[in-house]
């Protein structure tokens, strides 16, 4: 009886134990960064958007969770989660040799 049970729901626990390592971990974890990030943005950060529009952060409305960003076009409002790269942080990051 205990053996048919395992051979009947040990293949379930396994897929479950399976998409939680493969799918929910990872990005749990890619979340938890993206808000870290958001969080360490200041005025005067130099930012690509998701767009590809660059600018510099002048403004930060932490209630709202926006920011305004000075590009050559002006002054233009955006979502915080639309920041997709800090430029310091990424000329700063050590280079990856192959």
């Amino acid at each position: 009886m205990n053996q048919e049970l395992i051979m009947q729901w040990g293949p379930i626990v396994l897929m479950i134990g399976i998409f939680y390592f493969l799918i929910l971990r990872p990005q749990a974890r890619r979340r938890k960064e993206e808000k870290e990030f958001a969080e360490t943005l200041k005025i005067g950060d130099k930012v690509i958007m998701s767009s590809g529009i660059h600018g510099k952060i002048s403004q930060i409305n932490a209630d709202k969770g926006t920011v305004q960003v000075e590009t050559g076009a002006g002054k233009i409002t955006f979502e915080k989660s639309a920041i997709s790269t800090e430029l310091s942080k990424k000329l700063t990051a050590p280079i990856k040799e192959k």
